[in-house]
């Protein structure tokens, strides 16, 4: 919720005294072509252009695949925006685990990435630096307990990596597959992918 001490003058400037706030009420007000994604990354208002079609086969498997294992009152949200704002962040992972509960906020429009059970990036050459760096030290710092990273252009070859056991902003590698093999998640999901069901190009 944006700050009592906000001013909007004229329906297009605001005044404050959070940068978060400042931030945040631009993301609201931003018009991007339909499809794409509109996040903030340390601070700075980013527009991601479309992603090909393997990137949205890749998520619609795992999609399927997540609830699978998942508890009756968690949903799997490709397009939710997670807000981080100890980082300047808000966020729009791929894919998202998230209970049912979390997305009654008194913030329409996102929600605490605390509250996230795992997210899901599947790079593009436009996201991978975002994908690999920033945004995993946003998701540990907020407490995500595991990160997916489908990273088709890692330069030993495409690969998923899972991340967890959060320690302020790093993560540590739990598992690694080469496109082609099989990768493990651990309880609550207990589900093993088969990265070669991974759509190739």
């Amino acid at each position: 919720m944006l700050a009592d001490a906000m001013d909007v003058l004229d329906g297009d400037y605001i005044m404050t005294d959070s940068e978060w706030d400042e931030l945040v009420w631009v993301w609201r007000q931003s018009d991007v072509p339909r499809g794409c994604r509109l996040e903030i990354i340390d601070g700075l208002v980013t527009v991601t252009p479309y992603s090909a079609q393997a990137h949205h086969g890749t998520i619609e498997h795992l999609h399927r695949r997540l609830y699978e294992g998942l508890p009756e009152d968690w949903g799997v949200y490709q397009r939710l925006a997670l807000a981080v704002p100890p980082r300047l962040g808000l966020y729009v992972p791929d894919a998202a685990v998230v209970p049912e509960d979390a997305l009654r906020t008194t913030d329409p429009g996102f929600v605490d990435a605390g509250r996230a059970e795992l997210v899901v990036e599947v790079t593009s050459r436009a996201t991978a630096r975002h994908d690999r760096v920033s945004k995993p030290a946003a998701y540990a710092s907020a407490g995500i307990p595991l990160y997916l990273l489908v990273d088709r252009w890692a330069p030993e070859g495409p690969t998923a990596t899972l991340y967890g056991e959060p320690q302020g902003d790093v993560y540590r590698p739990l598992a690694v597959a080469k496109f082609g093999e099989l990768l493990t998640l651990p309880a609550p999901f207990d589900l093993v992918i088969d990265t070669g069901e991974f759509p190739e190009t």
